[in-house]
């Protein structure tokens, strides 16, 4: 049980975000509940394990209630199942707008190609490894919001599982297969996951050697999704780090990956370099 005043049966909602209104209306079904029952907030709090504070905050909808809040509250309200069924409601709101947004591109996208020079790719990362990078961002996130953000990216590799499966391109500079995030063994799982994702049919990962003398990445990270209307969406660190969608720009930030992907290792000469460098975590 939570002592009062512990907030982690939730996620803090963004006031600006659209799935405001769903939050709100689980907020005010849980009131009714909780009243019919005969519950104070405080007596509430204390049957599912949550302070007071919290059951306000749910209540008014500027907090989201985590679906074991929702079970618990579900077996102490005797909801016959109604108030577990409102998971569904929460479930896009859960995750920052932003990750929403783009995990529904990601959905729609048929063809994925990005370069990365600092960390590996999102879709690529074990939940270790995101676990850790998140871990060491500062300043220090709570550790509520760092946990809502890796369960955000590890819902994002869904993609691998979409049919029809979508072309996903990766190139990786060097130093982020050897940078030891987290330790030698994450890093150890992390490159077997790498290897396991690249075999892959419709997965092609590169890897840009630190020893190359002509690199058009210089610029920073590049993230192209294109669309089955034909449409394409850009992101480029050396555009301003904003999204993109001007056809002038999106020419030149696909000429740019072309010939990043030009000059790192081919796919194959890739998995046999990770497949190294994972034999070296060994020693």
């Amino acid at each position: 049980m939570n002592v009062d005043g512990v907030e982690d049966g939730g996620w803090e909602l963004d006031p600006d975000d659209d799935a405001q209104a769903a939050v709100e209306a689980v907020g005010r079904q849980l009131k009714l509940w909780r009243e019919a029952a005969g519950l104070r907030p405080a007596e509430f709090g204390a049957a599912v394990g949550y302070g007071e504070n919290l059951i306000y905050k749910i209540e008014r909808g500027v907090r989201i209630p985590r679906p074991e809040f929702l079970d618990k509250a579900e077996e102490v309200l005797d909801a016959g199942g109604k108030i577990a069924a409102m998971k569904k409601d929460v479930e896009r709101a859960r995750y920052p707008k932003k990750v929403r947004d783009l995990t529904r591109w990601e959905a729609e996208t048929v063809e994925l190609g990005s370069y990365e020079n600092h960390n590996l790719h999102g879709l690529l990362q074990t939940e270790a490894y995101t676990q850790a990078l998140f871990d060491m961002r500062r300043p220090a996130w709570p550790q509520d919001e760092a946990d809502r953000l890796v369960a955000a990216r590890m819902k994002r590799r869904s993609i691998f599982d979409r049919t029809p499966a979508p072309a996903l391109t990766f190139v990786q500079e060097e130093v982020t297969l050897r940078r030891p995030i987290g330790g030698r063994m994450v890093l150890r799982q992390q490159l077997e996951r790498l290897f396991e994702v690249g075999q892959l049919r419709n997965v092609e990962i590169q890897v840009m050697p630190t020893d190359r003398e002509d690199h058009a990445g210089m610029g920073g990270r590049i993230q192209l999704l294109k669309f089955g209307d034909g449409s394409v969406v850009g992101h480029s660190q050396g555009h301003g780090n904003r999204r993109i969608s001007d056809p002038k720009e999106i020419r030149i930030i696909e000429l740019r990956y072309g010939i990043i992907r030009a000059q790192a290792l081919t796919p194959r000469e890739s998995l046999a370099f990770i497949e190294k460098v994972l034999g070296e975590t060994c020693r």
